[in-house]
């Protein structure tokens, strides 16, 4: 009896000092630092440095927090989590590749706070790009350098996006790209979501809602924001087919982009609502080419190289 205690004290022994009980253990909530080590367990007092090596000591639905300011590098998000930077700048600067990846299962849900995406003078591919997962928040972030979007959320099961006191700017190497685009692929029945007291400037196109994706009904409220300076369009919607895709403009300037500061193009299903909104210098103000755009009727569009009339007006309640 004595020898089997001895032998499993031994094996115990072993198993703690190779950090196999260590691996297993995963934290409610983990640190990074600009002078951290992967190899940490990411406590507070021993930190990882980037977020990847602290995703894996982060249990689902944890927190990863930011110490300093620092470079914490890409990361895959599988899981529901929760990555806060209060201490100052926390980078996530890539090249030939995507920033922040989101595949989650369909319930998860992820929240991204005071973090700084640069695509590195378009060298990166997309600053956020959610494939799958419940719902996605960004708040206080800046996106900006990304040749493809800063935000792509294009989920295939039901999601929600939130963009809100956010920065994205200068993203879209070409025409087919920019700012934040929603693309419900096959399986996500309804997509919902609102871009809060944003900026979305100088991209190759500030926000589109796109309904050719085989996902089904799709509503994004941009509210208390500027989309400005983009050289496509400022704020579109688009659908190919049955599918709904519609865009609520409220309390928001779209000024000053090459194209349409609101378009509504493909069928009737693509549609466009503005309330108490303003639609100024831009090529052309209100483009509604197949789509609908409705207006309240207490809107501002005016000097746009053409602009533009709605297709519907909608009776105040």
């Amino acid at each position: 009896m004595k020898t089997v205690r001895v032998v499993m004290m031994m094996v115990c022994a072993i198993w703690l000092a190779l950090g196999w009980g260590e691996a297993h253990a995963q934290a409610t909530r983990t640190w990074v630092s600009g002078v951290g080590d992967d190899a940490n367990p990411c406590s507070r007092t021993a930190p990882c440095k980037t977020f990847a090596g602290a995703i894996s000591k982060t249990a689902a639905g944890g927190e990863i927090n930011t110490l300093d300011p620092g470079g914490y590098g890409a990361v895959t998000i599988t899981k529901s989590i929760r990555i806060v930077a209060e201490s100052g700048v926390a980078g996530v600067l890539v090249s030939g590749t995507n920033g922040i990846v989101v595949a989650a299962a369909a319930a998860d849900s992820v929240y991204l706070e005071g973090l700084v995406f640069d695509g590195v003078a378009a060298a990166g591919l997309n600053g956020i790009l959610f494939n799958s997962g419940g719902s996605l928040v960004v708040y206080n972030c800046k996106i900006f350098g990304f040749s493809q979007w800063g935000i792509l959320f294009t989920p295939t099961t039901p999601g929600k996006l939130l963009v809100s006191n956010s920065l994205v700017t200068n993203n879209g190497s070409s025409a087919t790209f920019g700012g934040v685009k929603v693309f419900g692929r096959a399986g996500a029945t309804t997509v919902s979501g609102v871009i809060d007291r944003s900026l979305l400037a100088n991209n190759a196109n500030g926000f589109l809602i796109d309904g050719t994706g085989g996902g089904g009904t799709a509503e994004v409220t941009v509210r208390d924001s500027v989309v400005t300076g983009n050289t496509g369009n400022g704020i579109a919607t688009n659908s190919a087919g049955v599918v709904s895709s519609v865009v609520f403009v409220d309390r928001t300037t779209s000024s000053h982009n090459a194209g349409a500061g609101i378009a509504a193009t493909g069928v009737a299903q693509a549609a466009a609502i503005l309330a108490s909104s303003s639609v100024q210098n831009n090529g052309t103000g209100l483009l509604a080419t197949g789509g609908q755009i409705g207006s309240f009727k207490n809107n501002n569009i005016s000097s746009n190289t053409t602009d533009g009339a709605p297709t519907v007006i909608l009776p105040q309640n």
